[in-house]
């Protein structure tokens, strides 16, 4: 994943955030700053935070940095690094928010089971009825962010740091008025290793939107 963003034709900086992953991510992230020394971070964290936590932890150290275009995405080639270069032009154009959307037409899904598709779906249906947002796919992981959209969120007043993050910043980077794109992508399920959605995760995100309908967000 690492190469292939730095063989993109934009200079893209890469920050990976390890939570003492077992899997020696760390050490081989490690090895390639040396020869990608200026455009490859590290960020080690002790035990298992939380999704949420760790991009807040990202996007504060962006911050700080004062970088311009900050993103998210896996790192395990569900989302194609080449749409990087689509998601940013997104917000050249005039977005604040780009969303690597499966749901926006001209979007899809490979290699997923019928179910999980339809599960993934209708949770979006289900956000955008409860929350009455404009969004087809607010789950979406894969997203690049204008730093103006970061400064004005209150980082520790985010309520949720499991799967419903990803819902909650979405919502509110909308409720602020930022103009929030949706560019479709072709979300390809991984090859190797499991996938950490669970009953719990999906629970979580049910019951936190319904919580968002209900906050005051300033």
């Amino acid at each position: 994943m690492i190469r292939k963003v730095f063989s993109l034709p934009f200079p893209f900086h890469v920050l990976i955030i390890d939570d003492g992953s077992p899997d020696g991510t760390a050490d081989i992230v490690k090895e390639l700053i040396k020869e990608f020394q200026g455009r490859l971070f590290l960020e080690q964290r002790t035990g298992k935070l939380g999704l949420g936590t760790a991009y807040i932890h990202g996007f504060r150290w962006a911050l700080v940095r004062n970088y311009e275009f900050i993103f998210e995405m896996d790192c395990d080639f569900s989302h194609n690094p080449e749409d990087l270069i689509r998601l940013r032009q997104a917000c050249v154009n005039g977005g604040d928010v780009a969303i690597g959307s499966r749901y926006t037409k001209g979007g899809r899904v490979e290699n997923w089971p019928i179910g999980r598709v339809m599960m993934s779906y209708f949770a979006s249906v289900y956000v955008r009825m409860i929350l009455w947002v404009p969004i087809k796919d607010t789950t979406a992981g894969f997203k690049c962010y204008r730093r103006r959209v970061l400064e004005k969120i209150n980082f520790d007043e985010i309520k949720f740091i499991g799967y419903a993050f990803q819902i909650e910043m979405k919502y509110i980077a909308y409720k602020l008025g930022f103009k929030v794109v949706e560019v479709p992508i072709t979300f390809i399920d991984r090859i190797e290793g499991a996938s950490k959605m669970s009953k719990g995760i999906f629970k979580e995100a049910i019951l936190g939107v319904l919580k968002m309908r209900f906050m005051k967000v300033k």
